[in-house]
């Protein structure tokens, strides 16, 4: 009997089924002018996931038209706005593949950078909260080389000028994070660990405000290890470059005090 009675309800539950109305895809009758337009709609109204699902119909149903490259470029901008980073940096991938020569090549590398901005901001917002050394700046180094690019291909670009502030502002925390790498290790004792990320800082980043810093530490690490000839160099730089350093008067204070030099930064 309960064999029977299991059975029995299965077998109204699978008939209840079918006695549900079936869900209508209100688009399946849509062209791809009315699917762009309704879209366009969902994206000025900020519903984002809608843009992008319609975006998505347009072009598999139309993958040949008129509106297809365009739908693949918004369905970029319409998952970064909606929050989702990977898909967006997965279709503005698939456009540059597919699309190599487009004429909104640039708008494309432009978003690519921006999304790969925004992702890192947080490596250097609070620089004194984490351990820099255990930080990867992989996305600002992604994102320089795609402004960078950027800036190379198409000079023009109305995207260049804020391109050109992104790099500033990107090779200087490049500059910053390498510094604070240095640092920690100095504070470990590690001297030639610190010496050769502040030397990435003099060599890879010779043109941001960080390479007198950098120069003064490589300066007093290659002091505390007796390395006479590397100190000389690092010196003889730093004087020629910044010969009214703040540094080589901390220099001179040291001397005179039992503070470790260090803790001058």
């Amino acid at each position: 009997m309960k064999r029977w009675f299991l059975v029995t309800m299965a077998a109204a539950t699978l008939a209840g089924c079918g006695l549900l109305p079936e869900k209508i895809d209100e688009t399946r009758s849509w062209n791809a002018q009315k699917l762009y337009s309704e879209a366009r709609a969902a994206m000025d109204d900020g519903d984002y996931q809608r843009a992008a699902e319609l975006l998505e119909k347009l072009e598999s149903r139309y993958p040949f038209g008129r509106y297809a490259q365009q739908a693949q470029i918004e369905t970029a901008y319409a998952y970064y706005k909606q929050g989702e980073p990977e898909l967006a940096l997965a279709a503005i991938e698939r456009f540059l593949r597919l699309h190599p020569d487009h004429p909104n090549l640039d708008y494309m590398l432009y978003l690519k950078g921006l999304i790969l901005f925004n992702e890192d901001r947080s490596l250097f917002a609070a620089l004194g909260n984490q351990d820099m050394s255990e930080r990867d700046p992989k996305a600002a180094k992604e994102s320089l080389e795609v402004f960078l690019e950027l800036l190379r291909r198409f000079p023009e670009s109305k995207y260049a000028e804020d391109a050109e502030a992104r790099v500033i502002y990107l090779r200087n925390s490049l500059a910053r994070h390498e510094l604070h790498v240095a640092r920690y290790y100095l504070k470990r004792n590690a001297y030639l660990a610190a010496a050769n990320r502040a030397k990435v800082v003099v060599t890879e980043y010779s043109d941001t405000p960080l390479v007198e810093d950098a120069l003064w530490l490589m300066r007093e690490v290659y002091d505390r290890l007796g390395l006479t000839d590397l100190k000389t160099d690092a010196d003889r730089v730093l004087r020629l470059n910044f010969p009214d350093s703040d540094y080589l008067k901390y220099g001179e204070r040291r001397n005179k005090s039992e503070k470790p030099w260090w803790q001058f930064w």
